[in-house]
């Protein structure tokens, strides 16, 4: 839980916070304004995984390499269907062709072949069984895969809660200032929310390689990953 005092602003006038004085300019209520921003953080368990694989080629002309990654991408795409992955949680991610180059000192570079690259984003709703997936993916030729990323499918309570952490922690501060400076908290003035984290931050990719082991694969742990929700809040002292 992280909570940054922002400033003190000491008022004079008797008036209603925020209303307008003859010459239209604000006037400050009776007494002192204090601004605290306050981040609400909670963990929960994640319960989707994606990570993104896909099928590199190379061969001496454009349309060999192409032919050989398209086949090769289908059966991985089947792999994937065979494994129970519904086709709305199957996306193309990215496909290039590009030539591959021989250079040499004061010579033009030559073509010497090209390489194709087909990527799709899978998306695991059971993290328990993306291992026995991965292992069937690179069965099927899979030869670049990479992830995880975790996170949470429906976070919108997960946020609430955050929210609801970041008032209490907000609300603690002020009463901690009110008391050190003789004051106390009247009521909240204005709450605005900054920003959030779904809990869905990205981590540093992890490569991965089968297994010697025909029938090895490898195991994904869920662990927990932070929702947070950060908010300003105004108090009035008096």
């Amino acid at each position: 839980m992280r909570i940054l005092i922002a400033s003190l602003m000491l008022a004079s006038a008797a008036t209603p916070a925020f209303a307008q004085n003859a010459m239209g300019g604000p006037v400050l209520p009776d007494g002192t304004l204090l601004d605290v921003v306050a981040t609400g953080d909670i963990t929960r368990v994640p319960d989707v995984a994606t990570l993104r694989a896909g099928v590199v080629t190379q061969a001496p002309t454009a349309t060999e390499a192409s032919t050989q990654n398209a086949n090769q991408m289908a059966r991985v795409i089947a792999a994937l269907r065979s494994a129970g992955i519904a086709n709305r949680d199957i996306a193309t991610a990215s496909i290039s062709l590009s030539p591959q180059y021989r250079y040499g000192d004061n010579q033009p570079p030559v073509i010497t072949g090209y390489q194709a690259t087909n990527t799709v984003s899978v998306k695991f709703r059971d993290i328990s069984k993306s291992g026995n997936v991965l292992d069937a993916l690179v069965k099927a030729g899979a030869n670049q895969i990479d992830g995880p990323q975790l996170s949470i499918d429906q976070p919108a309570a997960a946020l609430d809660a955050a929210r609801v952490d970041a008032v209490k922690q907000a609300r603690a501060r002020a009463e901690l200032y009110a008391q050190a400076a003789g004051l106390r908290v009247d009521r909240i003035v204005s709450i605005n929310e900054q920003g959030e984290n779904r809990g869905d931050q990205p981590r540093p990719p992890v490569l991965y390689a089968r297994a010697m082991k025909a029938d090895s694969a490898p195991e994904m742990m869920a662990g927990e990953t932070e929702v947070s929700v950060t908010i300003a809040v105004r108090f009035l002292l008096k």
